[in-house]
């Protein structure tokens, strides 16, 4: 499928998660815009999977939770690639227990360390980076229904991480609009990834979780890509602070 373009050619932009499905497929979607796309995730060889199949493509497997190494990881790929004008966070991580009774302090800190201070640490590096040289860019933070939810049971916590990005996201473009640096978030629903799954779910409530959804299907993580290039692209360039929702309607405010 060709679209119309973007005005994304030759730019570099950083996704994190790019190995999993929706990161993959928002990777592939920056590469069909033209531009260059630096692939971040834990595992270096998933990464350079991702990349062999994109053109200027190249993988940095990364470990997030590394915090003092992310203005590091800003100068290898601006180095490798040029520098970064975007930054999509889609890097995160869910630990689904039955009840908030089983969730452990362990739990809470992963989930607090990948989706919330990774994702702060990294972007307040790409930033500088940006503050430094003079230059203009976007940053899309990828955020859950679930900021608005909720949640229930074990993934309250991860719910709050998402509460917190939508705040942060929020504050970002607002002490860093002078700048010229959008921040924006986009909010998926159910989606059709391994993440979704529930211990102890049954098949007859995952269904009645699909049928919740106004358009009666789980989100595919494709379904993701055609916002997250346009915040990025300069037909959003008066969006700042937003969070869009991408949900099938599952959550409508």
């Amino acid at each position: 499928m060709t679209h119309l373009d973007w005005g994304l050619t030759g730019q570099t932009v950083i996704v994190t998660g790019g190995a999993g499905a929706i990161g993959r497929a928002v990777c592939e979607g920056f590469a069909e815009a033209g531009a260059k796309v630096a692939v971040v995730d834990l595992d270096q060889g998933a990464c350079d999977a991702v990349a062999a199949a994109l053109p200027g493509a190249m993988g940095f497997g990364t470990n997030l939770r590394d915090f003092a190494a992310l203005p590091a990881l800003i100068a290898r790929i601006e180095g490798a690639m040029g520098l970064a004008t975007h930054l999509v966070n889609v890097a995160g991580i869910i630990l689904r227990t039955a009840d908030l009774f089983s969730v452990t302090e362990k739990d809470w800190d992963a989930q607090h360390d990948v989706n919330l201070k990774a994702l702060f640490f990294l972007t307040q590096a790409f930033a500088a980076r940006l503050r430094d040289t003079g230059r203009q860019g976007s940053v899309v933070n990828y955020s859950s229904q679930g900021w608005q939810s909720g949640g229930i049971g074990g993934s309250v916590v991860y719910n709050a991480t998402k509460g917190a990005v939508t705040t942060m996201t929020r504050g970002m473009a607002r002490s860093w609009a002078p700048l010229g640096i959008r921040v924006n978030a986009l909010a998926p629903g159910l989606v059709d990834t391994p993440m979704l799954k529930t211990p102890g779910q049954t098949a007859e409530q995952f269904q009645a979780m699909v049928d919740s959804i106004p358009m009666k299907r789980l989100a595919l993580p494709e379904d993701h890509v055609g916002a997250t290039v346009f915040l990025c692209s300069p037909m959003a360039r008066y969006m700042t602070g937003a969070t869009i929702n991408v949900s099938g309607g599952f959550l409508m405010y």
